[in-house]
């Protein structure tokens, strides 16, 4: 089956589970989305473009912006990073308090919430105006200047953020944070509130198919070596503490978000994201994991 064959069977094939997965609701503002949305969207390294269902509708990508700003800590911090913030999966939630004091304020690896509250502390330090930065950082990746963040969503995770305030507290009394609890707080609570589209995340994270150079750009954001530790990080990390199920399902580097999105990477091949906003329990989308074994299934492609 070709990938245009593939993406138009899966509304059909993930029908059933609608109904059957739980909008994330201790976000407010992620509560009121509707729960059918789905789309999908695959960009190759030649140049095509395939999409099906609401792929060009923007949505919070939540921990998927975690790629962004790692990729941005890697290129300020380099190996210096990795003193800071661990690169082990973390089998538990990826907002446990008790994990993080049992490792005495390092978190496991920069893709749950802690590590990811380390890498905007990182951000700060280095960046006269983050927030910019970051939004700088993805209209370049995606060719679109009118990319930004979703307000709403980031004064709901603000208003609601007692949890991460907690991490941001103890990573500080464990001096893991070096600038203001609340400065490094609204930059986090901003990147989770980016609002890319499936097309527009599928594009941002071609690159990492690609040993970290753009095709659409034509110029390389990442080195390779970068680009095999991100994907690594993906692979083990990036699905919370389902990391070892969905690799043994789909077998893909994948980062996913509690806003219903998932981005993979096959590299040498393409970039795909998935947007379906009911979870599963380990806060994943529900059909978009299917969505992303269904395709690797058919293809028989994945890097495994």
């Amino acid at each position: 089956m070709s990938f245009e064959q593939i993406l138009q069977a899966l509304p059909d094939y993930v029908s059933d589970l609608h109904g059957k997965g739980k909008v994330a609701s201790y976000i407010p503002a992620l509560a009121r989305v509707p729960a059918q949305k789905f789309g999908v969207s695959l960009h190759t390294l030649d140049g095509r473009v395939h999409c099906v269902g609401d792929s060009e509708e923007r949505f919070s990508i939540q921990s998927i912006s975690k790629v962004f700003t790692l990729s941005l800590a890697m290129n300020m911090l380099g190996e210096e990073l990795w003193r800071r913030v661990g690169r082990e999966p973390s089998g538990n939630r990826f907002n446990s308090l008790v994990q993080l004091e049992y490792e005495q304020g390092i978190p496991r690896n920069p893709f749950i919430n802690a590590g990811a509250i380390v890498l905007c502390d990182i951000l700060l330090s280095h960046l006269h105006d983050p927030k910019q930065a970051l939004l700088d950082y993805l209209r370049v990746l995606t060719g679109n200047p009118e990319i930004g963040f979703d307000e709403e969503v980031a004064r709901s995770e603000h208003e609601t953020g007692f949890i991460n305030r907690s991490l941001a507290n103890f990573l500080k009394g464990n001096a893991n944070l070096h600038n203001e609890v609340e400065a490094v707080l609204d930059l986090y609570f901003h990147q989770c509130a980016l609002a890319l589209s499936c097309s527009e995340l599928a594009r941002a994270t071609l690159h990492l198919a690609n040993g970290g150079h753009s095709p659409s750009l034509n110029e390389s954001l990442l080195t390779a070596s970068q680009v095999k530790r991100i994907n690594a990080l993906m692979l083990t990390c990036g699905l919370y503490d389902a990391v070892g199920e969905f690799a043994y399902r789909v077998g893909l580097p994948a980062k996913s978000g509690v806003g219903g999105g998932i981005v993979a990477v096959l590299p040498g091949e393409y970039a795909v994201a998935v947007w379906s906003p009911e979870l599963d329990p380990s806060g994943n989308s529900l059909a978009g994991g299917a969505a992303l074994e269904y395709l690797t299934l058919m293809t028989g492609r994945s890097v495994f």
